[in-house]
């Protein structure tokens, strides 16, 4: 089994979006430490659920700020920002950290930021398949041109080129058939949210691998709390998650301007509790075990941010960390 942390520099009430963002390099730098493989930084837009609008930024920094450790997107936003720009940037961060970096894209949400800062909602709503071909094709030939018809643009040629023969490894984040299948018939291998239940990230694995004729090295992204007692770290977490998730949550406006269904968050986390490993060290290897055998999936990404208490955030990871210890790789 394969565990890292997913970071998503929460910006928890009353802290300050430098502290947010400090306590995400702590924990990059705690991962890499204690031998953890990897960490993957969340890409949020006007909201203090995460205070990192870029992902592939912070990346860099923190490719930099560790030795060892992997660093990856989940997930940089296609459509708002150019695919081949990104290629761009991660053709860098490949060159300076060979072999550490992997790209992590999705189509987001319907927030504002698509007309803010993006491509629009006609970009978001129908291409990302042409996303997907302009960032690979950057990577792959001597030159990529976009022709449309959602993202056309002139041929280009992409400097600087990746070390890694046709461009650092990328994931692709599904939450539908549809987007399974884009990523399958191009052969990126999927991040699953932490919404997604085993049963439900278990049809997307086989959909994919129907799709393409053999396995692939997915990643699943869920929370993870640790305590003393199964009832000490259900308590910790129910108390204070909500705290986050209310504000944060609320903060996404609809590109369209239309009214939204706001998630509870108290709902919310009473689902991520049931999900996810939040108990004692023993329930966290026993839930996990019971993820990888139920989904397939080999690698793991958890966030361990779940009540705005550092203390108990590194009692996880030290947790994660000497269950990663007595595993092996794949």
């Amino acid at each position: 089994m394969r565990l890292g942390l997913f970071l998503v520099s929460p910006r928890w009430p009353g802290r300050t979006d430098g502290e947010a963002l400090a306590e995400t390099v702590r924990l990059a730098q705690l991962a890499d430490r204690l031998g953890l493989d990897d960490v993957w930084l969340a890409e949020h837009h006007f909201v203090s659920y995460g205070v990192c609008p870029s992902a592939v930024t912070l990346a860099g920094h923190l490719l930099a700020a560790t030795t060892r450790v992997g660093v990856g997107t989940a997930v940089s936003v296609l459509p708002v920002t150019h695919p081949v720009a990104l290629a761009e940037q991660a053709a860098m961060l490949d060159q300076l950290a060979p072999g550490r970096f992997v790209l992590g894209v999705g189509r987001g949400g319907p927030w504002r930021e698509l007309v803010v800062q993006g491509g629009g909602t006609e970009r978001f709503a129908r291409g990302f398949g042409e996303e997907l071909d302009a960032l690979l094709g950057a990577w792959r030939g001597a030159t990529v041109a976009g022709p449309g018809p959602v993202l056309p643009f002139p041929e280009v040629a992409v400097v600087p080129r990746p070390a890694t023969p046709g461009g650092p490894p990328v994931r692709a984040a599904a939450t539908s058939d549809g987007t399974v299948d884009l990523a399958a018939d191009r052969d990126l291998p999927l991040l699953l949210g932490m919404h997604a239940d085993d049963a439900e990230r278990a049809g997307m694995v086989r959909r994919w691998s129907d799709r393409t004729g053999h396995a692939g090295a997915h990643v699943g992204v869920g929370i993870a709390h640790v305590a003393d007692t199964r009832a000490e770290a259900q308590r910790a977490v129910r108390d204070a998650l909500p705290g986050w998730l209310g504000p944060g949550l609320a903060g996404h406006v609809r590109a369209d301007g239309a009214p939204r269904t706001l998630r509870d968050p108290v709902a919310y986390t009473d689902l991520l509790c049931r999900l996810h490993p939040v108990g004692t060290a023993d329930d966290l290897a026993e839930r996990l075990g019971e993820t990888v055998a139920a989904t397939g999936l080999e690698h793991l990404a958890l966030m361990v941010q779940t009540t705005g208490d550092p203390a108990r955030t590194t009692a996880t990871v030290e947790a994660l960390a000497e269950l990663r210890g007595r595993t092996s790789v794949p």
